[in-house]
């Protein structure tokens, strides 16, 4: 669908446009990048925006390449277009707080992680299977001036729940939804690149406190073996008979006054419950280890599954001119977070999660937009699966890899060229990945894959 001409030419666009701008960035970022188009689509899209009707189109172009360890070294491209629709009801026809919205993914290219290391964490949040993909496809209904928020259809949990303003800086799709959910959950959970029918609720209870409840179906993809992204290949399953998915938290915000000014902050915690069946992750229903060759090697299922987690997000510096309401990632200053989260060992491959960043806005010279971060992330390996790699060592004899953890770093600079368009060189090293499995380029099967080093950058443009 993409040719390599196409692609050269598309960087060389790019090119031109970093060239033009030159070193400033002007001190207002806007979504709508209207010098991307001629004027007369402008006042097109601008017409039905007024009157309520927004479309809104984005790019992200991924180029990463892994230059040690992992499984293979190599450099590719991937990329997503983001197309979507946005009703503000009141203003076509006078449904006093209703709202519909609805995206289209278009996916290509191939994914790092799946391809180039195989560990947990994927390296971009935009890597997926190619295809065009429905994503979101929801009714909103706001009541008592947005007190209370009511949500229903096709919908994703990343963007409300376990969610905090400074992940959203890094490109490792961990800091969006966090591997413990994307690993422990059917089909990896609500989140891209597949959403899942459910019913969200916000009611804010008093002026610093919000609650956030949802029940979804609780697999998005439809029922069989495989990749889940083979089994929703349009996004189209709309299952809702499915066993459901329940997840909850409760967001506080405050201020701490350092230096006479007060410096916002939110702590947010919250816990899930899964209904359905899981998978033992060491024993078979008869009590044998699943690696024991005389037994049937069929996991036990486990009725339900939880887990628990809270956010805590707070401002360290805002310069003396700037004031603000809330934790911002877009306001000059420095903001840090630290999310964990927990979930029971014997049906879960990840039991422990916990990771963290800072991130820095607008403290380089004559660049205020531009974001600067560093981002941990650390998956512990359930001790139930280590036991199970003690049970292979066992029955086979050989001292195959026991797996521990997985953990990344992640630097990043997020340079906003002009209005809607952002250019971002990233680097990330993952140690252990997957928690230490078996490379499988070493027939012995004896030896790890090897911790990886990726540099990349990624582009997105916004209209």
């Amino acid at each position: 669908m993409f040719s390599l001409r196409s692609l050269v030419l598309l960087a060389a666009h790019f090119a031109g446009m970093i060239a033009a701008t030159g070193a400033s960035a002007g001190a207002k970022d806007e979504n709508a990048a209207e010098w991307l188009a001629p004027k007369w689509f402008n006042e097109w899209h601008d017409g039905p925006a007024a009157k309520g009707l927004n479309f809104g189109a984005t790019y992200v172009g991924d180029f990463i390449g892994n230059v040690s360890g992992g499984t293979s070294r190599g450099f590719i491209h991937l990329g997503r277009f983001d197309l979507s629709i946005d009703a503000d009801l009141e203003k076509l026809v006078g449904w006093t707080g209703g709202r519909f919205f609805a995206n289209t993914y278009e996916i290509y290219g191939r994914g790092l992680t799946r391809n180039y290391i195989h560990n947990l964490a994927t390296i971009s949040e935009i890597e997926a299977l190619s295809d065009t993909r429905l994503y979101n496809a929801y009714f909103e209904q706001s009541f008592y001036n947005n007190a209370l928020n009511i949500r229903i259809g096709q919908q994703a949990a990343d963007v409300e729940f376990f969610d905090s303003e400074t992940d959203d800086l890094f490109i490792n799709g961990t800091f969006g939804w966090p591997a413990i959910k994307a690993s422990n959950l059917p089909a990896g959970g609500p989140a891209p690149p597949i959403a899942a029918v459910g019913i969200r609720v916000r009611a804010a209870l008093s002026d610093r406190i919000t609650a956030f409840a949802a029940v979804f179906n609780g697999n998005a993809a439809r029922a069989g073996d495989g990749d889940p992204q083979l089994r929703d290949n349009h996004g189209l399953a709309f299952r809702v008979n499915d066993a459901p998915w329940v997840i909850g938290q409760v967001r506080w915000d405050y201020d701490i006054d350092i230096a006479g000014r007060p410096l916002a902050g939110n702590f947010t915690p919250g816990g899930w419950y899964h209904t359905g069946q899981f998978d033992d992750q060491r024993f078979t229903a008869q009590g044998a280890s699943i690696a024991d060759p005389t037994g049937t090697g069929i996991a036990a299922k486990l009725r339900g599954n939880f887990g628990i987690f809270a956010v805590i997000e707070q401002t360290l510096y805002r310069p003396a001119s700037v004031t603000e309401k809330g934790v911002s990632n877009s306001l000059p200053g420095i903001t840090a977070f630290a999310r964990i989260a927990y979930s029971p060992p014997d049906r879960n491959l990840i039991d422990l999660y916990l990771d963290g960043g800072v991130g820095f806005v607008g403290l380089v010279p004559h660049r205020p937009l531009d974001r600067i971060g560093v981002g941990v992330a650390y998956m512990r390996i359930s001790n139930a699966d280590r036991n199970l790699d003690l049970d292979t060592q066992f029955f086979t004899g050989a001292a195959s890899p026991v797996r521990s953890n997985e953990t990344l770093i992640e630097l990043i600079y997020e340079a906003h060229i002009k209005p809607g368009l952002l250019v971002a060189p990233y680097f990330q090293y993952v140690f252990r990945p997957s928690g230490g499995i078996p490379n499988p380029n070493d027939p012995s099967g004896l030896t790890r894959i090897g911790d990886a080093a990726v540099f990349g950058v990624t582009t997105t443009l916004r209209y």
